[in-house]
């Protein structure tokens, strides 16, 4: 697929097969978001990867939206240091999405958990070890698909201006 086809296709997945994601596998979705972009290429990220599902049920019981991440065969969880960057969330989201991106484009199906700035980001953190200075952003729920979602997006023309903000 090319790179507007993985983007056009890509969709949130909440269902899991049982089925491993393997070490190749979760190697490029790695790399993937080790290649993001970020400000002044200060890499602020950091990346846990969520192999046990013990690990993954302790976490998806402190996350109100993300309890699903019990039943993935994988999770990875994304760090931010703010003393790294000037902009340490827009690496954390690039890194994620590059993720997302790398794990549909490898037939997998995954969902971003935002934990950022939710009152379940403290409990999230004390189950992962994140040290206090630093921000848990996002975990990823991956593995391969059991459903399949079809989503619409808006015409171009309704959310595109010219020059200045609702200028067609």
């Amino acid at each position: 697929m090319d790179i507007l086809e993985v983007i056009k296709t890509r969709r949130s997945i909440r269902k899991y097969k049982p089925d491993p994601v393997s070490e190749e596998e979760i190697n490029k979705i790695l790399e993937a978001g080790r290649w993001a972009p970020s400000a002044n290429n200060s890499q602020s990220w950091r990346f846990i990867v969520l192999r046990s599902q013990e690990m993954r049920k302790k976490l998806a019981d402190t996350l109100t939206w993300g309890r699903f991440l019990s039943q993935a065969p994988l999770g990875i969880a994304v760090t931010v240091n703010p003393r790294a960057s000037n902009h340490p969330v827009e690496d954390g989201a690039a890194a994620t999405q590059n993720m997302l991106l790398e794990a549909h484009s490898l037939g997998l199906g995954a969902c971003w958990i935002g934990t950022y700035g939710s009152g379940n980001e403290a409990s999230a953190k004390k189950v992962l070890n994140v040290p206090e200075d630093e921000r848990l952003l996002s975990v990823i729920a991956i593995g391969h698909p059991a459903e399949s979602c079809q989503k619409t997006r808006r015409k171009l023309d309704e959310v595109t201006f010219t020059d200045r903000y609702g200028s067609r």
